[in-house]
């Protein structure tokens, strides 16, 4: 069993000054910004991971920018600052922004099913499209099962890496299985689901997801380092070369594949993707209505609690507190050895986002202690300024 890990991570004992005759004791004052992101990623870094890069945005606009470790195992080439990653799943928050908007020109309902849709696509085995709706795609409480492809070797990463996968291919391997639950009955982290609902806007729409995202959302925004990448294996320069940790000692790797899901995979950087956050939240992307629902959370599993402890997943966004108290906004990403942690703050002025390069994902220790270790830097970053801030 994975032992539960406390949500920070110790940096240090705090030194008791005393404070004059009156013998009052007062703590030291906490490094400024800049300096805690640069000493956060420099933690990632120390536990192994080859190469990290953050962005943090104060809501006067100024940024502060760390980087740790090196890009390339080989040559020992420094991290990019503002490198390429791909986004993985944070995507996710595209599409779901995607959607709503959608939903708010009335093209689409989020109490429709996807049958409505996608007549019979969703089909056997105790899967049924007619009780499903676009609102429980997008939260996770289809019920769907998750099989989508992936490797677990190099050798399986070598085999699988160039293959492409049709919509239609990812959906049939989940109607392989029964549900997890019946619809709205539970919660269960499901891509299949976003597969899905990828159709649906090409249903709604007429058009492919990721040129109604490029339109929707990149383009109105100035996003022009987030880019669609397709069934391409390469990212766009400069990038840090992604590694994959498969057993003690060997990192491989695995920046050449083609992602699964391509239909929404997008390279982006930390300066473009803490734009987007901050856009979203701060209402430039949806009407009030639409982001309020995008907000409406569930708890998520148990499993998944233990990577975002206290998390709440919404339309697309999860919920997630703060340790100065009140919550934050993210969608992190991993894929093809990239992990990006992302938050915003409830008003969409504070923000920030981390890129690791290399996925430690040999045992559960080493991804919780990645994890924990990226989500204290986004603590960190986020309650900047706070009286509460720990």
């Amino acid at each position: 069993m994975v032992p539960t890990l406390r949500k920070h991570l110790a940096l240090g004992v705090a030194t008791l000054l005393a404070a004059g005759a009156t013998g009052a004791v007062a703590r030291p004052a906490p490094p400024a910004a800049g300096e805690q992101l640069r000493r956060d990623t420099e933690a990632i870094h120390a536990l192994g991971v080859s190469g990290v890069q953050a962005r943090a945005v104060a809501p006067d606009g100024r940024q502060s920018v760390a980087t740790s470790g090196t890009a390339d195992l080989r040559t020992g080439r420094p991290v990019p600052s503002d490198g390429y990653f791909r986004m993985a799943s944070t995507a996710k928050t595209l599409l779901a922004t995607v959607v709503l908007q959608v939903e708010a020109e009335g093209a689409l309902s989020l109490d429709d099913t996807v049958d409505h849709w996608l007549p019979g696509v969703v089909r056997g085995n105790g899967n049924d499209g007619r009780h499903i709706t676009v609102r429980q795609l997008l939260q996770h409480t289809s019920g769907i099962h998750d099989d989508l492809p992936g490797y677990t070797t190099p050798e399986e990463y070598d085999r699988q890496r160039h293959d492409v996968h049709a919509p239609e291919q990812l959906i049939a391997r989940a109607m392989a299985h029964r549900p997890d639950f019946p619809p709205g009955q539970g919660w269960s982290y499901a891509n299949t689901g976003y597969v899905l609902l990828g159709s649906i806007v090409r249903k709604a729409t007429g058009r492919p997801v990721h040129q109604e995202i490029e339109d929707r959302i990149l383009r109105p925004l100035g996003l022009d380092r987030t880019r669609w990448t397709g069934v391409s294996p390469a990212l766009p320069r400069p990038h840090a070369r992604a590694y994959q940790l498969f057993g003690p000692h060997r990192a491989v790797d695995v920046t050449d594949q083609i992602p699964v899901d391509h239909e929404t995979a997008f390279a982006t950087t930390t300066r473009d993707e803490n734009r987007f956050l901050r856009a979203l939240l701060a209402g430039g992307l949806l009407p009030a209505r639409q982001l309020a629902e995008m907000k409406r959370t569930v708890p998520v599993n148990a499993e998944v609690q233990r990577l975002w402890p206290g998390g709440r997943y919404g339309l697309g966004l999860v919920e997630r507190p703060l340790s100065c108290g009140g919550t934050y906004w993210s969608h992190e990403g991993g894929d093809g050895g990239y992990i990006t942690l992302n938050g915003v703050t409830e008003d969409g002025r504070r923000s920030v986002v981390v890129s690791m390069s290399e996925a430690r994902g040999d045992t559960a220790e080493h991804i919780l202690g990645q994890e924990n270790a990226a989500g204290v830097l986004v603590d960190h970053a986020l309650c900047a300024g706070s009286s509460g801030a720990s």
